[in-house]
């Protein structure tokens, strides 16, 4: 690992202390344009995801309605009660996002496909970027309002479900992540700066409270009057 990748999984509370851990489980609110775009308004006014560290794996609930929940993982998406009977199920679920554009409609198994990997990608950063088939990269320092942000590129490896195999992430002198720019494959509407807000220590990991996803014009300036995703998270807990 590169020593910026080392400093950064530190600042976010290290190796060690994430290794104790197997899951986390975070209360959120998530709205913005998209998922009205998306034929999905309300989606995610309150909700929880689980997510497994040890392998990709997500679910959230309620999910459609009281007592359903999802099930993700990057070959498979299903809706399932909380007894674990199947009400529908998508195998290879990012083929399903075949030739869509931003007003593409989604049904719930596209959203809970999204949403899952997605949050797995955000709760588990920076801390997978050190396991195996991750490559990083240091990019040079840029400075933001007085402010030097270090940058890495990560290079996902193959069987990891997210936006785009190469995504940048920069962080502040503290070692915390400001921003995470990509492009949301599945979308297909361009690239997007995805800034972090409000940190607070959760069972000694450091985690945003506050995302807001906005996109990138042409020239790469950041269309701040227009917020695709927020995300606002109430409480996390890791076990």
């Amino acid at each position: 690992m590169s020593d910026l990748t080392t400093a950064v999984i530190d600042a976010h509370g290290g190796p060690g202390r994430f290794a104790q851990y197997d899951s986390v489980t975070a209360d959120f609110r998530s709205g913005g344009a998209l998922w009205a775009m998306k034929g999905q308004e309300g989606i995610f006014d309150r909700a929880a995801v689980r997510i497994d560290l040890r392998e990709q794996r997500a679910s959230h609930r309620p999910f459609t309605g009281p007592g359903l929940r999802t099930s993700m993982t990057a070959r498979r998406v299903a809706i399932e009660s909380d007894a674990g009977e199947v009400s529908a199920e998508r195998h290879d679920p990012r083929a399903a996002f075949a030739g869509h554009t931003l007003e593409t409609p989604w049904d719930s198994l596209h959203v809970a496909y999204f949403a899952g990997y997605a949050m797995w990608t955000y709760l588990t950063s920076p801390f997978t970027f050190g396991s195996p088939g991750f490559r990083t990269e240091e990019l040079p320092p840029v400075d933001v309002d007085g402010e030097i942000w270090n940058r890495l590129k990560v290079t996902f490896p193959d069987h990891v479900a997210t936006h785009c195999p190469e995504q940048i992430f920069s962080f502040g002198q503290d070692g915390l992540l400001r921003r995470h720019d990509y492009t949301a494959e599945v979308i297909n509407a361009g690239p997007a700066a995805h800034f972090c807000f409000d940190y607070k220590e959760f069972g000694g990991i450091m985690v945003p409270t506050n995302r807001r996803v906005h996109p990138l014009g042409e020239d790469g300036v950041v269309l701040k009057d227009i917020e695709l995703v927020t995300i606002d998270i109430e409480d996390v807990r890791f076990g």
